[in-house]
């Protein structure tokens, strides 16, 4: 369907990597020869040098990949819904409100086993917050007979692009009813989406 809407860039830095940080798992694209290979991999951006950290299983084709400054693409993706003309307070047509985030990079792989220990416990630490459930500790027994089959890798990040489409081009409360609705659908969906596959 083809919707009379714009599409709104956000280059906003501080808004895309509120999305990173609120929504790590990215898709990892890399290209060799026209072929694409993708991988999906929760990212940490490092605010000191804005970069991001990952890891990946060395058996992993797309591992191979992510060295030696190949270029990357990386998209992460924030709630989304359908929003039905129904929720406005003036006359729409439907349309689909999305959050993504579109990054270019280089890779670099960090080859350092002291490292990649260190960053799978602060990627833990991350993940686990608010309330730190969980602490993998440097001498987890499990992690350190792991460490030969992850590679850890550092993206440069060359280029910016978020598109935040969110009925701005509506008037203001139209635009309320719309952030209403991208909540309240996210949350309902979820929830529907899990008793039909579990």
């Amino acid at each position: 369907m083809n919707y009379p809407q714009k599409h709104h860039q956000d280059n906003n830095i501080s808004h895309m990597v509120e999305v990173i940080k609120t929504y790590p798992l990215a898709t990892v694209i890399s290209v060799v020869n026209n072929r694409p290979f993708i991988t999906h991999l929760p990212l940490i951006y490092r605010e000191e040098n804005c970069k991001l950290i990952g890891h990946i299983d060395i058996y992993n084709p797309q591992a191979e990949l992510l060295k030696e400054d190949h270029e990357v693409t990386i998209i992460f993706s924030g709630p989304q819904c359908y929003i039905s003309p129904s929720i406005y307070a003036t006359t729409q047509l439907p349309t689909w409100n999305y959050i993504k985030v579109h990054l270019k990079g280089t890779v670099k792989a960090i080859e350092s086993k002291e490292a990649l220990k260190e960053s799978l416990i602060t990627m833990t630490v991350f993940l686990e917050q608010p309330d730190h459930n969980y602490v993998l500790e440097p001498d987890n027994p499990i992690m350190a007979r792991n460490l030969d089959y992850i590679k850890m890798f550092e993206i440069t990040i060359t280029h910016w692009e978020g598109k935040f489409k969110l009925s701005q081009d509506k008037k203001p409360q139209d635009m309320a009813n719309a952030r209403a609705e991208l909540v309240r659908a996210n949350q309902e969906s979820i929830r529907k989406f899990l008793d039909r596959i579990f």
